[in-house]
């Protein structure tokens, strides 16, 4: 492995480093993100990885046929390096490498032959038919040049050895030679070469241009960072003075708090001496009272036991009258006090929920928005909360900030639990358990937000929780809905066969976003590819599967002669495509060029197709036969499920289909209009809903866990929840 080249300062040694090896680079390649690293450093990262990640930036590389080979050469570093070692080479001690022994006397250095010469050898050189053309450069020249492209390798064309690459064939993108230019690449509709210098200053051309937009870019960006460091220096003062603040008003409460104790142990101690008195008193009272009869008893004992018949006659009577004055003498011996004792007034928990409101933090943050989304009974169930400021943009907060309280009808607590899904965006979860109308609070800084309480109707699972659209043509309004999709902003989209359009709907709320028409008879199927293009099917007059934009704009048909009666497609993460079609499913390129079939003479009347390329399998509804068939993308049938019935598990003319996450397929009927679950292997795991009118066609999931079922007899769509 090559080590580090001592470099001219003239060059960043930094910038000629590979920042994995941390050596000169070794055929520089360029990532689409513009970083650049050796080859090999690339072929031993991408052997780690699938897909490859830019070592630096993380960013996804797609790598073609090629692998790492076919990335960009990134030129300018490779010719940097090679302009650096031609420097070098000018040093004192180098051989020729021509007649590799003279050390000795002026060098030259031949561009096109990308090798050093002593004079003797250069002499020759330029005598020679074959090389006397060639660019040949002192060695004083090269010492004190610094122009790189004057020392740019000639790249030459691998077909025509001799031949330098000197023209570029746009249609092919392709550096050709002079001779590939009379060959291969002759001007004309297919190629047109272009002199490499015309085509490089147009794109330099293009570059300024960008150059010309960065600038502006660029300042914009460094006036956020400013604009954001000063925050971050108001955001510390902010935190200094709110810390006093809140430091001074907790200690005023503390201070109230020990006053309120001092208070209240000062009549503790009070109503212990008053109490106390009074004991005493009472106890000094019957302690008198206990010694008068003490003595009263010890003189008639003595005189009973020891006294003489004169002295019992002498004091008998007197003896008599006062122990009978002291045995009914009224003695008082209750003590005439109640014990006292410390009363919780506000008891802990009252005063845990109060303490909330002591104080608050007050941010710049002055409007929430608060989703409710469908809520059912035994499944986890989320409220969305968008905190924003006052330009009513998401604006991130501490979840201290944010409270949320449920309770159910009975008013009993229903735990709710509060987590951030991206920047403002937080998802209030909770788990009911009983249906019926809940309350829950939602506090912002202490403050109730707008709308709280807000009320949220838990429901069964097998009621809808939502219908979609009214019998009609209007704004909202749907007739014959048949293919549903969800697009890439997670809104439901439904194709009408009745109104021959699209019409897209917000999947939390049902509102109508916007529509489009669609061309030819009958549309029935759709799909959603990743860049957010629909894919319309129609089947009848005018037959053929159709491209339209986000907006609604046709992009182009593709109506191949194998396509007859397409009734659903499904697009595939590489572009190509799986249609429904008649008694068999076609799989297409992305141009909608046939690549092969798929089903013939095991299917009857394929409808609705969900593919899950993780297992390499497609799930087709044959409405024909009443069973779900299960093909691989190679055309081989796996196996198929279930049969015609009304019974769990059992089919009756199975329309839409759909996967989970986990890969369980949900199929819908148009005869009696249930909706099934089973799991990939065909086993029947449950009945989701039974749909208004019992006829069930298209069918979709959405990305927060609900079912979106085309009602084609009622004219609208039907929301349960799956997840």
């Amino acid at each position: 492995m090559a080590g580090k080249m001592a470099l001219s300062d003239d060059f960043d040694e930094q910038f000629l480093t590979c920042p994995v090896c941390k050596l000169n680079f070794r055929d520089a390649r360029i990532l689409p993100c513009l970083h650049t690293f050796c080859t090999r450093c690339l072929q031993e990262w991408a052997g780690k990885q699938d897909p490859l990640e830019c070592p630096t930036c993380r960013t996804h590389v797609s790598l073609t046929d090629l692998g790492v080979d076919g990335l960009k050469t990134n030129v300018y570093v490779n010719n940097l390096i090679h302009f650096a070692a031609v420097k070098k080479g000018t040093g004192p001690g180098t051989p020729c490498q021509v007649c590799e022994g003279n050390v000795e006397g002026q060098k030259s250095w031949c561009t096109d032959c990308t090798t050093f010469m002593c004079e003797s050898c250069t002499a020759v050189h330029c005598k020679l038919p074959a090389t006397k053309d060639h660019e040949v450069t002192a060695e004083e020249t090269l010492k004190v040049e610094r122009d790189v492209s004057k020392f740019e390798r000639k790249r030459h064309c691998n077909k025509h050895k001799n031949q330098e690459l000197v023209f570029y064939c746009e249609n092919c993108n392709a550096w050709v030679c002079t001779a590939c230019t009379v060959f291969d690449h002759r001007p004309g509709k297919d190629h047109n070469p272009v002199e490499i210098a015309t085509v490089a200053q147009v794109k330099k051309g293009t570059l300024r241009g960008l150059l010309q937009r960065i600038d502006p870019r660029l300042k914009e960006i460094e006036a956020s960072i400013g604009e954001v460091d000063r925050k971050m220096s108001k955001m510390v003062l902010s935190k200094e003075v709110a810390t006093k603040q809140a430091k001074g008003h907790f200690r005023q409460l503390v201070a109230i708090l020990q006053k309120r104790e001092k208070d209240i142990l000062n009549q503790i101690e009070e109503q212990c001496r008053v109490d106390g008195k009074g004991l005493q008193t009472k106890k000094e009272a019957i302690e008198s009272d206990l010694a008068e009869l003490t003595r009263a008893q010890t003189f008639c004992q003595q005189a009973v036991e020891r006294g003489g018949d004169v002295h019992v006659v002498e004091v008998g009577n007197q003896v008599e009258t006062r122990v009978e004055t002291l045995l009914t003498k009224q003695l008082d011996l209750e003590s005439n006090w109640s014990e006292f004792q410390f009363v919780e007034n506000t008891t802990l928990l009252d005063f845990e929920k109060e303490a909330g409101d002591f104080g608050g933090l007050v941010t710049d943050i002055s409007k929430c928005k608060v989703v409710v989304k469908p809520a059912v009974r035994g499944f986890q169930c989320f409220t969305l909360l968008t905190t924003m400021n006052k330009d009513g943009c998401p604006c991130v907060t501490n979840s201290r900030a944010i409270t949320a309280n449920m309770k159910d009808p009975s008013g009993n607590d229903v735990m709710t639990q509060l987590q951030v899904q991206s920047g403002g965006v937080w998802q209030i979860s909770y788990f009911p358990t009983v249906t019926g109308k809940h309350k829950l609070k939602v506090k912002m800084n202490s403050q109730q937000v707008a709308g709280s309480p807000f009320d949220v109707n838990v429901q069964e699972s097998h009621i809808p929780l939502l219908t979609i659209g009214r019998p009609g043509s209007g704004v909202g309004e749907l007739n014959g809905p048949a293919g549903v999709a969800v697009d890439t902003d997670g809104n439901i989209v439904v194709v009408e066969q009745g109104n021959k359009r699209v019409q897209i709907f917000d999947a939390d709320s049902g509102h109508p976003l916007r529509s489009f028409p669609v061309d030819g008879e009958d549309p029935y199927g759709i799909d959603v590819d990743s860049n957010g293009v629909f894919l319309v099917t129609s089947f009848n007059k005018d037959h053929g599967i159709r491209r339209y934009s986000k907006e609604g704009k046709l992009l182009n048909t593709f109506k191949p002669d194998c396509i007859q009666v397409p009734t659903d497609v499904a697009v595939l993460k590489d572009g190509r495509m799986v249609a429904a079609d008649g008694t068999s499913c076609l799989l297409l390129q992305p141009d909608g060029g046939f690549i092969r079939e798929i089903g013939k003479g095991h299917l009857l009347d394929p409808r609705f197709i969900a593919v899950d390329e993780s297992r390499d399998v497609m799930f087709v509804t044959d409405g024909g036969t009443h069973k779900i068939a299960v093909f691989d993308l190679d055309g081989n049938s796996k196996f198929d499920f279930s049969k015609e019935g009304e019974n769990g598990g059992e089919l009756q003319g199975p329309r839409g289909i759909t996967l989970d996450q986990t890969g369980d397929v949900i199929v819908c009927d148009k005869d009696g209009g249930r909706v099934q679950v089973f799991r990939p292997d065909g086993t029947f795991v449950r009945k989701v809903a039974t749909v208004k009118g019992d006829e069930a066609i298209g069918v979709a999931l959405t990305p927060d866990g609900y079912i979106a079922v085309a009602c084609y007899e009622e004219h609208c769509i039907e929301l349960y929840r799956y997840m």
